[in-house]
């Protein structure tokens, strides 16, 4: 080799491989075994309850009785037997509003309490203020079938036992400690340049809140509303407590306890009742998933 070539070799700068990290990705059986197989099991699990709960809500009494002689995971013979009976042989829709108006008016109520509670933690300087976050975090860990024995004596000594307003009273107990300190960790994101300048130019906190702060908090507004309104859509225990009358109780309350005589479970109705209670949340987690995803970051990475 001339010496023109040996230090044209020992100059040469060695060629970087983007890929590095990359190679159990190369082969298709290792991508299968890495990705596709994990994501097929994960769909499966996920999936699979709902695909049987609508099998089943359109599945005959006959094939519902008789599995040894039909395929329990297909139908043969398709009807609305359950879904007839449900909306009109039951007090369904009235259920489904009594849920609906518990959802809503609890989720306001809590999202504006927590907006205020969290804007003033972390906006407004004064001592003991990231402790009294710290508290309000710690209230949320609470279990609330601890909290539904005195919260029943409390909701019965005012008068409001079985009606919907025991319900939307007693869910910002629950509610407004996670999401002030969801909003908590999204406020931070928020530059404190802009209200230095609102309040320069006049503007009262208040006004800073309204047109600077919450315009800009959208994504986190819509993250604490979205949980808020699936924790009291799906709630249990306190609808169970509060509530004894068939014609306010909620979805997953009456559901279980009216379609459900002595040790017959009407197994149709109870999954087409399922069902239907599903779809208001799940077509509110597909309009607003991305920015429900931007927000929970924007929390977490304080």
């Amino acid at each position: 080799m001339t010496e023109a070539a040996l230090k044209t070799a020992k100059t040469r700068e060695p060629v970087s491989d983007d890929s590095e990290g990359m190679d159990y990705l190369i082969t298709r059986q290792s991508r299968f075994v890495t990705v596709y197989l994990p994501l097929i099991l994960i769909m499966f699990v996920l999936l699979f309850p709902f695909y049987w709960m609508g099998t089943t809500s359109v599945k005959p009494n006959s094939e519902l009785l008789d599995m040894s002689n039909h395929n329990p995971l297909w139908v043969s013979s398709p009807t609305l037997q359950h879904f007839e009976k449900l909306l009109f042989e039951t007090e369904y829709p009235a259920w489904m509003w009594n849920t609906m108006l518990v959802a809503v008016v609890a989720t306001f109520l809590s999202v504006v309490a927590s907006v205020l509670a969290a804007y003033a933690i972390v906006r407004i300087k004064y001592k003991g203020a990231q402790t009294i976050g710290g508290l309000i975090f710690l209230a949320y860990l609470v279990p609330p079938s601890i909290l539904f024995i005195p919260l029943s004596t409390v909701i019965f000594e005012y008068g409001l036992f079985d009606s919907p307003l025991a319900l939307i009273l007693s869910y910002p107990t629950i509610l407004i400690p996670f999401s002030t300190w969801l909003l908590m960790g999204y406020f931070k994101t928020i530059p404190f340049e802009l209200e230095e300048c609102a309040l320069i130019d006049g503007a009262s906190r208040l006004q800073i809140l309204v047109k600077i702060v919450l315009p800009l908090s959208v994504p986190g507004l819509i993250s604490a509303g979205i949980f808020s309104f699936t924790l009291c859509w799906n709630e249990f225990i306190y609808a169970l407590t509060f509530i004894s009358t068939s014609s306010n109780k909620t979805v997953p309350v009456a559901v279980l306890s009216e379609l459900v005589d002595g040790d017959v479970y009407h197994w149709g109705s109870l999954m087409a009742g399922a069902l239907l209670g599903s779809v208001p949340v799940a077509i509110i987690y597909s309009f607003f998933v991305e920015h429900y995803v931007s927000s929970m970051t924007g929390a977490v990475k304080e």
